[in-house]
């Protein structure tokens, strides 16, 4: 089963937006003094690097 283009780009800016979005609330929560704060920065960065690794298999995908 192969995913669709559309799909697949839908969920790359999910990804990086979504995780982008995450980490500048883990960083509010660093700065505040929040001992999680620096969990949620990495989880945020773990998921921002899986979008851009979809960008790469977006290259790959041949449009039907």
């Amino acid at each position: 089963m192969k995913p669709s283009v559309a799909r697949v780009e839908a969920l790359i800016w999910m990804l990086i937006y979504g995780g982008l979005l995450a980490a500048g609330v883990g960083i509010a929560l660093v700065r505040d003094g929040a001992p999680y704060g620096v969990g949620v920065v990495v989880a945020a960065a773990i998921v921002v690097a899986i979008g851009v690794a979809l960008v790469w298999v977006r290259s790959r995908l041949h449009a039907s």
